[in-house]
């Protein structure tokens, strides 16, 4: 298995998360946050560098199995499942990693096809991939599996600029959606996070000023309160769900 292990213990009793996208913005936040609760974690994420600090960091605390790569490819998130089964198996996939087609914003009407097809594998196919791959460990959760796709509200409305990426996540949604009708004992949640202060973000309005948007910390106590709360599958923005600071 390719990757970086910290804090590695033999301790199977505490859960395992799956983090996509977790070098940074939303993923390394929600990996902070896990940590802190106690989870460990299998991270990836398609920088390196960043990967390995956040792996360093969070191995302080929990047991840590950072795996750089791209979950477009086959070999990688089958790396993915068998370091979540090395810990035991997966409690919870966070599908988190995302990229926007370009940027600025493409019209769809000059959307570059290779870069709309990117979008919809990273936003969609990929996602799907890794879950299937999951899915018979989050069947035998102990605490009763889950998936967390990170969603959008360009997901549901119309905003000039996303047609990609927010077709890409709309798919997603309704993937999400079907599979909690054909796994009813594994929570699969849609969760979209409001606007945040993220590389993402400003990719998607470079040069503007997102300095008054609430940092991607601020959101995670909410995603914390949905674990603990575990309600039925579904799609929920990240502002109505109640907020905790340590959840499993």
């Amino acid at each position: 298995m390719r990757g970086r292990v910290d804090g590695m213990t033999n301790d199977n009793t505490t859960p395992v998360a799956v983090i996509t996208g977790a070098s940074r913005g939303l993923g390394a936040a929600l990996a902070r946050g896990l940590a802190a609760a106690g989870w460990r974690l299998v991270l990836d994420a398609r920088t390196a560098g960043d990967l390995d600090v956040i792996a360093a960091e969070l191995g302080q605390r929990t047991t840590v199995i950072a795996i750089p790569g791209d979950v477009v490819d086959d070999d990688h998130r089958a790396v993915l499942a068998v370091a979540a089964g090395q810990l035991g198996g997966a409690d919870l996939l966070v599908n988190n990693a995302s990229v926007l087609g370009g940027s600025p914003l493409p019209a769809l009407a000059t959307f570059p096809l290779p870069a709309l097809l990117e979008t919809f594998e990273v936003n969609a196919l990929a996602p799907i991939a890794l879950t299937q791959l999951l899915l018979p460990q989050l069947r035998r959760s102990p605490s009763g599996g889950a998936i967390l796709n990170i969603s959008s509200d360009a997901a549901v409305e119309a905003y000039e600029g996303w047609g990609g990426y927010g077709a890409a996540k709309a798919a997603l949604d309704h993937a999400g959606a079907v599979l909690a009708l054909e796994e009813p004992d594994v929570r699969v949640w849609s969760v979209d996070p409001g606007e945040m202060r993220t590389r993402l973000y400003q990719q998607a309005a470079p040069g503007e000023d997102i300095s008054h948007l609430p940092p991607p910390e601020t959101v995670v106590p909410h995603l914390l309160g949905l674990l603990r709360a575990r309600p039925a599958s579904g799609r929920y923005a990240a502002s109505d769900l109640p907020a905790v600071e340590g959840a499993r």
